[in-house]
């Protein structure tokens, strides 16, 4: 049986992520250029967390809307 991805699950892996990314840039150890790979796929990861947030807010602010007409 395969997981499901919810919205929900796959912020959190994207944030957890972000956390382990932080936590590589600050032990020191990577390289310049691993660290440079690293600082550019923590953009990517940060876009696509700020894309799912827009579309929450987006959902909310549609179910108010809706739910101020009846």
């Amino acid at each position: 049986m395969t997981a499901v991805s919810t919205p929900e699950v796959q912020l959190d892996e994207v944030i957890a992520r972000l956390e382990r990314a932080a936590e590589q840039l600050r032990s020191g150890e990577l390289s310049a250029d691993a660290a440079a790979t690293l600082v550019e796929d923590c953009a990517a990861l940060a876009g696509e967390a700020s894309i799912e947030l827009e579309r929450r807010a987006r959902v909310e602010d549609s179910a108010g809307a809706q739910g101020s007409l009846l």
